[in-house]
């Protein structure tokens, strides 16, 4: 069976505001029906990077908030933090940077809360027996809600060749050892230039793994690859291993999104802005030009069928030769142009394969 998946383009008629079309993609996609009186809702977002202006408006997440109210329930924006060192790596500097983003509480109307805590430590793991991983490391905050609304803004990614709504909800609420879970297929190792001996490491390896004399030393045969200590190290003597296979850390992305997802089963829908393209994720301090037209916004209550609709709505639109395509903005898929080396459909079959949602879909255009 097709999945269903609401659409409303950014075309104004009569004077009718974005805002106000926002409100019935919402209420005519029935993305909320599962939140009861006084459930704690994450409202899952991407505040941006600082320097980044593509991330979704405030203003959309406010007419969210409020819809959400509405349905008695109680709403909170939520992301957890970053495994490279930017302006969202702690929840201090990632506050600050949504604030001045403008997911202030006198704009949103509801609080923020970082989903793994102050430095990434507080997380559940989540058991989900996949292929690759047996149980997922996800922010406490997202587990412990009781319903998800996911406001993706899509844009291509060079790890994923885009960035939707899977990516939004694995990487984006797997902790900081949970996202270096994803990112890479090799065991730490101790930079001993800069390693001074703390301990710290050795304090949160859960597998003993790591002896500490002058230098800490990890014993490769004991560890289990958990991350924990390259994001506990404080001199970054530990060293953040970014090396993958596009296809492994889609496949990690969709079974850390199964994790997210778990228990809350009719109590999650997702919304998917397709507007500032941009070639690269929002966690670049920076956006480039679009690679098409603002097309529209997205809702539906499958993961799966909104990142394949998105992905079909921009290869079907015209491309901008003004922006990273250049000469290839007439190709029929645009993200393997921005990401050559990367096949994107790979985090798709696999989220189908696992029983995330379905690649079929209707397309239900709204006016």
């Amino acid at each position: 069976m097709s999945a269903e998946v609401f659409f409303t383009n950014f075309q104004i008629k009569n004077g009718q505001s974005l805002l106000t079309k926002l409100e019935k993609l919402v209420s005519r996609s029935k993305i909320l029906e599962g939140i009861a009186p006084k459930d704690l809702v994450a409202i899952k977002l991407h505040f941006g990077e600082r320097g980044n202006l593509a991330y979704i408006r405030p203003q959309y997440v406010r007419r969210v908030v409020d819809q959400v109210k509405k349905k008695g329930g109680r709403p909170f924006l939520t992301d957890a933090n970053t495994l490279y060192v930017g302006s969202r790596s702690n929840a201090v500097d990632h506050l600050e940077t949504a604030i001045e983003n403008g997911f202030d509480y006198s704009v949103i109307g509801a609080p923020l809360m970082i989903a793994d805590g102050l430095n990434g430590k507080d997380y559940v793991s989540v058991p989900v027996g996949l292929k690759h991983f047996k149980e997922v490391k996800i922010g406490s905050a997202a587990v412990h809600a009781d319903a998800l609304i996911a406001m993706t803004h899509f844009k291509g990614h060079e790890a994923t060749g885009f960035g939707g709504t899977l990516k939004n909800l694995g990487m984006g609420l797997g902790s900081r050892a949970g996202k270096q879970q994803q990112h890479s297929d090799l065991l730490p190792t101790v930079i001993e230039e800069n390693c001074i001996g703390c301990g710290k490491c050795k304090l949160w390896c859960p597998a003993q793994a790591i002896t500490v004399e002058e230098k800490a030393h990890i014993n490769h045969e004991e560890c289990i690859g958990c991350g924990e200590c390259t994001v506990t190290c404080p001199h970054k003597a530990i060293k953040v291993n970014w090396k993958t296979q596009p296809d492994v850390i889609q496949e990690k992305i969709a079974e850390y999104t199964a994790g997210v997802l778990k228990g809350k089963e009719g109590k999650a829908g997702f919304i998917t802005f397709i507007n500032n393209v941009s070639p690269l994720c929002d966690c670049s301090s920076w956006n480039d030009i679009p690679i098409v037209q603002d097309i529209g916004i997205l809702a539906s209550t499958d993961p799966v069928a909104i990142d394949q609709a998105a992905v079909d709505l921009v290869n079907q639109a015209q491309g901008n030769p003004h922006s990273f395509l250049g000469d290839h903005y007439n190709e029929t898929d645009k993200f393997r142009v921005l990401h050559p080396e990367v096949d994107w459909s790979v985090q798709l079959a696999y989220g189908e394969q696992i029983g995330l949602g379905t690649r079929k879909y209707s397309l239900i255009s709204l006016d």
